[in-house]
């Protein structure tokens, strides 16, 4: 009764090869009913075929079920897979969950157990975007660099690849994929000056078959192999080589199965600061790049350069989308990609050649881009080494990795993007430049403030059919159906069901708990479901607020609708925060001062530039056991189970001094202690 049970579903879901697991002519084949890779087929257009919940209906969405992943406030940023009636999905630290798609039972659980003072190493959390499926096995990166393969039935793990070396500063939070029996994965920790890779390994076995390096190495050593050489020649032969670079290719991948190109999306300088990454000047390949390898080998056939020199932070990690557009009055077979640098980029995607590059958002650091050279003109603010500027967009980008979304039916690409700018200064010494006075607000923006957008965007005339605008900034990703539906969860909590020509909202479903992972759409036993797993991970830019915007608990959930289905649960409402510190009386001026350098430079990017972020504790409101304890907590590493590791290499008892001082003193003066009117 099993076997028939299998086989009635693969009928149902009109697969071909169910028993042979999940192979490239399943995933180019795309069967309407399953979602076999990240974007559902190798060219990533989060598409579905569906139609059975269309604008007529929606109001008859409900709740098929729903599932804990237990992120625990951090965030879920995952595109769960469906393949023969399971469903898999990804939580913090690396965790991966099988659930039966039609009924929510959990089938079996996976923990790759990753140290949890690997947490210092990444900038973003222990976030993760998804697995990739082979054939019988499923397979996830690791936070601290492990790549793992998984029997797609027990969850039981087959193998493990160290991929990073155990090096510091190197993560993993994006989704492998698997091109011609080999798994492909990147890494993060450009941030921090690594240099970035991208690695193939053989699914069956996990031996490394090729990597390929986005940036070269000293050129007083071979490098590893020729692209680098010509590579070298865009930096300075002079700078510091033990800083890696960058480059690092944490997202986005698609696959060309007729071309046999793999596409490979590249990411920032690092550090940002040229006069330390690459003071001699040059391009810098491949930062913020699009690469197209040779699946088989790994070898470059040919590049385009989103942000040559990139100083801002403007990966071009965002996903990437092939379709077949009209462009100049002919069909042509098009990459698309709305990086972060405010540009949306057609290109040939089999020779590279530029078609096409726009300003989606507002963009400030360059006036166009040429068509002929494809290289950005520079506005003459946009080198902030020269003195501070304000540039849109910010290192958040014009579109962040939240996946976009191409229908072939409207021809419209329907970007989460977002309106945000940004004070850079060459003096600032925090982790994110920033203006001297802290300030993330710009004064051009103070009147309507940074918002979010979802923008339908037509790729044959480079401009919006439509946009939305959205009140916080960073925002879900989307799902376009042939039911002529755009699906995006919302920062503040909602799931919004659009009319795909026009925009118009259908429908809003509250779930309380805020979304930027991209729903998918599947089906079984003819019935058609929406998913999506809800759990706000992001950044936003106004000071002193929380890192989830909506007023209810951020732990993850994964959120599956059908037609008819029950009501939609409502995330619990957040405690109140505790009191903030008021009692410790003034602190010396010059301490809080230096405090405040120290905790912009090695605190902020977790617990906020303000004190109070997201999962991370606001260090503000310490009660006293916690202060009298911070030295044993920032040196001695006494909660580095939790994920706080030691800082005593970088920090000693005098700086941690300064740090309390600062925070007592920005508590008092935000809960309006004595001195708040007359301190700058």
């Amino acid at each position: 009764m099993r076997r028939l049970g299998a086989l009635m579903l693969c009928m149902a879901a009109l697969l071909g090869g169910c028993g042979d697991g999940v192979d490239a002519r399943r995933i180019e084949r795309a069967a309407p009913g399953e979602w076999l890779s990240n974007g559902r087929t190798y060219g990533e257009q989060r598409y579905s075929p569906l139609a059975q919940i269309t604008p007529a209906n929606v109001g008859r969405l409900g709740l098929a079920w729903e599932a804990a992943l237990e992120s625990y406030d951090f965030g879920i940023e995952a595109t769960p897979l469906v393949a023969d009636g399971r469903l898999y999905v990804t939580s913090t630290w690396s965790r991966v969950f099988a659930f039966d798609a039609e009924t929510g039972k959990r089938l079996w659980a996976f923990d790759p157990e990753v140290p949890r003072e690997w947490l210092r190493q990444g900038c973003c959390k222990a976030v993760n975007r998804g697995v990739a499926l082979w054939k019988d096995k499923v397979y996830v990166g690791a936070f601290d660099g492990r790549l793992i393969a998984l029997d797609a039935r027990t969850g039981r793990q087959v193998w493990s690849a160290d991929t990073t070396g155990r090096k510091p500063q190197y993560t993993i939070t994006g989704a492998p994929r698997v091109v011609k029996g080999k798994v492909i994965i990147g890494n993060g920790g450009g941030d921090f000056g690594t240099r970035g890779y991208i690695s193939a390994y053989d699914a069956d076995t996990g031996k490394l078959a090729w990597r390929f390096y986005i940036v070269p190495k000293d050129p007083r050593t071979p490098q590893e192999h020729p692209e680098l050489d010509a590579a070298v020649k865009t930096w300075d032969p002079n700078r510091d080589w033990s800083v890696g670079g960058g480059g690092n290719a944490w997202d986005s991948m698609s696959y060309d199965p007729d071309l046999d190109l793999l596409y490979v999306g590249t990411g920032n300088g690092g550090p940002y600061d040229p006069r330390r990454r690459n003071p001699g000047g040059g391009d810098s390949l491949y930062l913020s790049s699009i690469l197209a390898l040779r699946p088989d080998t790994g070898r470059l056939a040919w590049h385009y350069q989103t942000t040559p020199g990139d100083q801002w932070d403007f990966t071009a990690t965002a996903n990437m989308v092939l379709a077949e557009v009209e462009i100049g009055g002919r069909p042509r077979k098009v990459l698309m990609q709305a990086p972060k640098n405010g540009f949306f980029y057609v290109l040939d995607r089999a020779t590279g050649e530029l078609l096409s590059a726009e300003k989606y958002v507002r963009t400030t650091w360059a006036a166009r881009v040429d068509l002929k050279t494809g290289r950005p003109v520079r506005a003459a603010a946009a080198d902030y080494t020269k003195g501070r500027a304000l540039l849109f967009p910010s290192p958040y980008g014009g579109h962040n990795w939240q996946p976009m979304a191409f229908s072939p039916k409207t021809g419209l690409v329907y970007i989460p993007a977002q309106d945000l700018g940004w004070v850079w200064d060459p003096t600032s010494p925090t982790w994110f430049y920033r203006g001297a006075d802290g300030s993330t607000l710009a004064p051009a923006e103070a009147a309507q403030g940074p918002r979010g957008r979802l923008i339908a965007w037509n790729p044959r005339t480079g401009r919006p059919a439509w946009t939305i605008d959205l009140p916080e900034p960073m925002n879900g990703g989307v799902l376009a159906t042939a039911g002529g539906l755009v699906v995006q969860g919302t920062a503040d909590g909602d799931i919004h069901l659009r009319e795909a020509t026009t925009g118009r909202l259908l429908r809003r479903i509250q779930v309380g708990t805020g979304v930027v992972a991209a729903p998918i759409s599947y089906r079984i036993r003819g019935v058609q479901y929406l998913a999506v797993a809800a759990g706000w991970n992001g950044v936003r830019p106004a000071p002193d607020t929380p890192g989830a915007p909506a007023p209810f608990a951020n732990d993850g959930r994964l959120i599956v609708l059908k037609l008819d289905g029950g009501k939609v649960p409502v995330a619990a409402r957040r405690p109140p925060p505790g009191p903030l510190m008021t009692g410790a009386g003034p602190q010396p001026p010059d301490l809080v001062a230096r405090g405040r350098g120290l905790y912009l430079a090695n605190c902020a990017r977790c617990h906020g530039f303000a004190g109070e972020r997201g999962p991370f504790p606001d260090l503000r409101r310490m009660r006293p056991e916690t202060l009298e304890a911070f030295d044993g907590i920032v040196l001695g590493g006494a909660y580095r189970a939790g994920g706080m590791a030691s800082f005593a290499d970088l920090l000693k008892p005098e700086d941690t001094r300064a740090i309390k001082a600062y925070l007592v003193d920005r508590a008092a003066r935000d809960a309006g202690a004595a001195g708040l009117a007359t301190r700058p």
